[in-house]
């Protein structure tokens, strides 16, 4: 394919967006992307009750944490398509779950809230803080400062009380399922968002803390040799047996947050994490022999296993690999080469519905395959409006952050 930096020119204005079926999609015309993207980000919205005036959590069997990745993906959409009709919905959502203490600790959700689940929201957070997206209310944080009071959040509750340290899954002894249990997307997700806020500060705290958080991951064996980015350990078992069940989303994490360190250190070492870390996301593609670079969510995806949570993994491993090429420019080539082909798998998986437009699961298909439901939406839209990303502005660092208070 021709990656984003040839992609043919939209012949029409922004403003002039208009809707495309997604099995039409050309790969290398952004009209063509813009328009698939927008026909999957409406259906993506159909999951959601809220509106431009009032937060709604998502229905059943959805929870809280998968709003919060819902709403980074259309950060993304605002971001690559340059569709902002739904911002001031993002912006009521984001600013309506920041919890007393700004921090996205939510008594409402403690119930269901872990590290994980914070770390999602605060994914979409730093997004926002990174894209100067609009904060209209001044009686709330910008978003860098909650941010950071995510960051201080997290951080609070490293656990040395066995294993040398980690995040523990669960926040809550209301919610026991978890808390002797640690796990890589927690610890990924605070390591995550310490090297987006190194780069967005300047603060050598913050690169110091996505240092020690990668340090303990390698060193427990969580993150083995070859880059394979394992589930978790039990605090029982002193994170001895290491649970090897690998997730798309987890890689994605680390992946992203690696690559920002590569880009704010400019060290050889997180080059070559980043670079052990891409490939080692390839263990992601490939199903079969004739569904090359296409791809699937290898622990349940061909057993059809995959629970509701599960089947949005993929499009969490899709955002962050188009991130990692923004933040690391010599990847480009082989991020584009797998998720070229996975965004052509997913538009003809997109042709469902009485629509013709509703979206499955398995991209290696050849169409539609019966699965329907939110995650089969986020992960078609992400993979699909990220092939844009490389020809996005960059995310902001710096001085260049700023607190916008009105919409486009």
């Amino acid at each position: 394919m021709v990656f984003l930096k040839s992609i043919r020119p939209a012949a029409a204005a922004v403003a002039l967006i208009t809707a495309g079926l997604p099995k039409d999609l050309d790969i290398e015309n952004k009209t063509s992307i813009q328009g698939a993207a927008k026909t999957i980000a409406a259906g993506t919205m159909q999951y959601y009750p809220g509106d431009k005036d009032k937060y709604v959590d998502l229905a059943p069997p959805y929870y809280w944490w998968e709003c919060g990745a819902m709403f980074g993906a259309m950060l993304d959409y605002s971001h690559y398509v340059g569709d902002h009709s739904y911002d001031p919905v993002i912006s009521t959502a984001l600013l309506a779950q920041t919890g007393p203490n700004f921090d996205y600790m939510l008594p409402s959700h403690y119930g269901q809230e872990g590290n994980d689940d914070q770390a999602f929201w605060g994914f979409a957070v730093m997004t926002a803080a990174e894209r100067n997206f609009p904060q209209p209310n001044p009686n709330i944080p910008s978003w860098l400062q909650m941010s950071e009071n995510i960051f201080n959040s997290l951080s609070s509750r490293w656990n040395v009380s066995a294993c040398g340290g980690g995040l523990l899954w669960q926040i809550f002894a209301t919610n026991p399922n978890g808390l002797d249990y640690r796990n890589s997307v927690s610890n990924g997700g605070l390591f995550q968002i310490a090297a987006r806020l190194a780069r967005a500060t300047g603060n050598q705290t913050y690169a110091d803390w996505a240092t020690k958080v990668w340090d303990w991951t390698t060193g427990i064996g969580m993150i083995d040799e070859n880059y394979n980015v394992f589930d978790g350990a039990s605090s029982k078992e002193n994170c001895s047996k290491i649970n090897p069940q690998s997730y798309s989303y987890s890689h994605g994490i680390y992946l992203y947050g690696a690559a920002v360190m590569a880009n704010v250190t400019g060290d050889d070492i997180w080059v070559e994490r980043t670079k052990g870390l891409m490939q080692g996301a390839e263990w992601f593609f490939n199903p079969y022999s004739n569904a090359t670079d296409i791809m699937y969510e290898r622990q349940c995806e061909k057993s059809g296993t995959c629970n509701t949570d599960m089947r949005s993994f993929k499009g969490y491993l899709s955002r962050f690999m188009f991130a990692t090429a923004r933040m690391l420019p010599e990847l480009v080539g082989p991020v584009y080469k797998l998720l070229g082909a996975s965004a052509m798998g997913a538009s003809q998986a997109c042709t469902g519905g009485q629509d013709g437009t509703t979206c499955g699961q398995r991209w290696y298909a050849g169409g539609f395959d019966g699965m329907v439901g939110l995650g089969e939406q986020m992960c078609a839209l992400e993979v699909i409006q990220g092939l844009l990303a490389i020809q996005s502005p960059p995310p902001l660092k710096g001085d260049q952050i700023k607190t916008v208070r009105t919409f486009t």
